[in-house]
């Protein structure tokens, strides 16, 4: 790859990343200015709703009650690592596909929506609900659903390359 395509190729994951981390703020910025703490608004007939919580811990607020130099060490800074690696390998792993670029990118993207609002507010605003009857979610964001939107194309992507590589080995 010559070097005015791979700056094209960075310039554009950043783009991506950056919408990513961008949707998310602009929506924790509205929910912050205009929806109350602990508010229940029903936005699709009590299936999705609207409620506003600040959470200092991680994925259901797991880690919300630890020493704060661990919650610091744990919620900040091993993300922070984790970000900056998953950059380096995007940025530097010039073969990886598109939707591999994708999942990498909304993943990272969501990372730092809430490593921001960490460092910067001391707590994740959360603000989505959904209730499917017999199962609920936890409250969650717009990078939460980045975050898990890039997991899961990057785990299908794997699965079904790892299918497809199985299929190209012949056999004994």
């Amino acid at each position: 790859m010559n070097p005015i395509s791979n700056i094209k190729r960075i310039t554009f994951l950043l783009l991506f990343i950056l919408l990513n981390f961008g949707c998310d703020q602009v929506s924790k910025i509205i929910v912050r200015d205009q929806v109350a703490e602990h508010a229940n608004i029903s936005i699709i007939d009590n299936f999705l709703t609207l409620t506003k919580v600040e959470n200092t811990g991680a994925f259901l607020s797991i880690g919300h009650n630890l020493p704060e130099v661990l919650r610091i060490l744990i919620l900040n800074l091993f993300p922070i690592l984790v970000i900056g690696f998953g950059l380096y390998y995007l940025f530097t792993e010039k073969n990886l596909n598109l939707w591999t670029q994708a999942g990498f990118c909304m993943l990272l993207g969501g990372g730092l929506g809430n490593v921001y609002d960490r460092i910067v507010y001391g707590s994740v605003t959360d603000f989505l609900h959904m209730d499917f009857g017999f199962v609920q979610t936890g409250v969650f964001n717009v990078a939460d659903m980045f975050i898990m939107a890039g997991i899961g194309i990057l785990f299908i992507y794997t699965f079904k390359k790892d299918k497809k590589d199985k299929n190209l080995t012949i056999a004994p």
